[in-house]
């Protein structure tokens, strides 16, 4: 049996700083993946490799999503609280030794360790509020977890222009030194895990080819159309053979005695409908993170700052929602919450399709803000859903096989709206505004109707009229 010490108390005294250590490593993933881009003139006027810098976002992306459900297996096995500080561990090695890299290659290298000390972080973070905070508390903490991508969103850029400008680009990935020392040192002093082990076996075969097929598969989403023709042989075959491996995961996992990632997640309807609503949010929330600031500044013709303000509605309309959502689907359910969350997003992204070069900024900023309403009555209730229908020793599979749904959902937003903007901009070097506007005009619609499935997705959600487990 497996006890929190700090869930068995119940005072927010207690748990306050817990959620806060957690809040900040989020943020220090979430900010890593942004951050980079407003210094890769300076990175690359300091190492070169010009040709190589796209990898220093797709190798962090990348060794992130492929390494959530090997974690999550061994958080499952091991405990929450050794692989959430290994996360850290291996992310501050990597900041520290990408601070200190002479040449692009070792930078590239350097972030992919960053990657899997983030792969740890991200699905550790939503697994330990579910652990420490009850059913009707998990709602509100885990909305604030997932306003922190939001945030970094518009902050990282911010912070990467600033660095590389007044101080120097290696000041991008030293800062979270500290940060992570913090975060560690807190989270070791507060968050008591007392875990009884049990002989389990680890599926390596298993570990093997879900990490070779997956990579495969992200990769060719990531660079497909742009490091190589997606018709060309490389861009057929990186599939052929991802897909074979998965293929061949999914037998072994069918006789392995412990899997790395039970079949069952992909059976049990609960599990299903959210990791596909979560896999909607990842290419929805790509989607308008990416192309809302283009819009705002490349045809309203505003500046950087208010751009990220009118997408940092987003932000501050998803916490807003996520710390009600607890008391709806206690008192609704699960499904009734999640389909006026996905019909609130639809609403949003339907509004996005109204913007013209004549709107003004402030309409931006308030579709953004009806989307965030809607993600925080979708997003939290749809995952604490699948934390609360199994235990402990399965939450942390289950978490982030959910994690993993929305990396995917993300590699396909930036490989499919990536493909929409490249077809109909005729000089991606100075497009013009109205030819951009119509460019991300269609992108609004991708994202539109992908919360058209969203909602078909929560409609999938059980119809239970309260959730059955009132606590963790």
């Amino acid at each position: 049996m497996t006890r929190v010490g700090t869930a068995d108390v119940g005072f927010r005294s207690e748990r306050g700083p817990i959620l806060a250590s957690l809040m900040l490593t989020t943020s220090l993933v979430a900010l890593d993946s942004t951050i980079i881009a407003t210094a890769v003139f300076t990175i690359v006027g300091d190492l070169g490799g010009f040709a190589s810098f796209p990898w220093l976002f797709s190798v962090y992306l990348l060794t992130q999503a492929v390494s959530v459900p090997i974690y999550g297996k061994l958080a499952d096995i091991v405990g929450r609280k050794p692989v959430m500080m290994w996360g850290i561990a291996l992310f501050l090695l990597g900041s520290v030794l990408c601070g200190l890299a002479w040449s692009m290659p070792a930078l590239i290298a350097f972030r992919a360790i960053q990657g899997l000390g983030a792969g740890a972080v991200q699905p550790m973070s939503l697994t330990i509020a579910g652990d420490i905070y009850t059913l009707a508390e998990r709602a509100k903490a885990q909305g604030y977890l997932a306003s922190v991508w939001g945030i970094s969103a518009v902050v990282g850029p911010t912070l990467g222009g600033l660095f590389s400008e007044y101080l120097s680009w290696r000041w991008i990935f030293f800062v979270n030194i500290p940060l992570c020392l913090i975060a560690a040192v807190v989270l070791w002093r507060n968050f008591d895990e007392r875990h009884v082990r049990t002989p389990r076996t680890i599926d390596y075969a298993g570990a093997v080819l879900l990490t070779g097929g997956a990579t495969l598969v992200i990769l060719g989403l990531l660079e497909g159309g742009q490091a190589w023709a997606w018709s060309s042989p490389t861009g057929v075959g990186i599939f052929v053979v991802g897909g074979t491996l998965l293929a061949a995961f999914a037998v072994v996992e069918t006789r392995a005695p412990d899997p790395i990632l039970p079949l069952w997640v992909l059976t049990r309807r609960v599990l299903v409908a959210s990791s596909l609503v979560s896999l909607l949010v990842g290419a929805v929330v790509l989607g308008l993170t990416t192309y809302v600031p283009t819009f705002a500044q490349g045809v309203l013709g505003t500046g950087a700052l208010v751009a990220g303000f009118a997408l940092a509605t987003l932000t501050i309309g998803w916490p807003i929602a996520a710390s009600r959502a607890g008391s709806l689907y206690l008192r609704f359910g699960f499904r009734a919450t999640a389909l006026g969350g996905s019909v609130l997003v639809s609403f949003g992204t339907g509004l996005t399709l109204m913007l013209s070069q004549s709107s003004a900024i402030w309409h931006v900023g308030l579709f953004c803000f009806v989307v965030g309403l809607g993600m925080g009555l979708v997003a939290s209730p749809t995952l604490i859903a699948a934390q609360a229908s199994v235990e402990w020793a399965d939450r942390g599979v289950v978490t982030s096989t959910n994690m993993f749904a929305r990396s995917i959902g993300s590699a396909v937003g930036v490989a499919v709206f990536g493909a929409i903007v490249a077809a109909n901009i005729s000089d991606p070097s100075a497009p013009a505004p109205g030819e951009l506007a119509d460019a991300v005009h269609l992108v609004f619609a991708g994202g539109f109707v992908c919360a058209l499935v969203m909602v078909t997705a929560a409609a999938l959600m059980p119809g239970r009229a309260r959730p059955s487990t009132p606590t963790p």
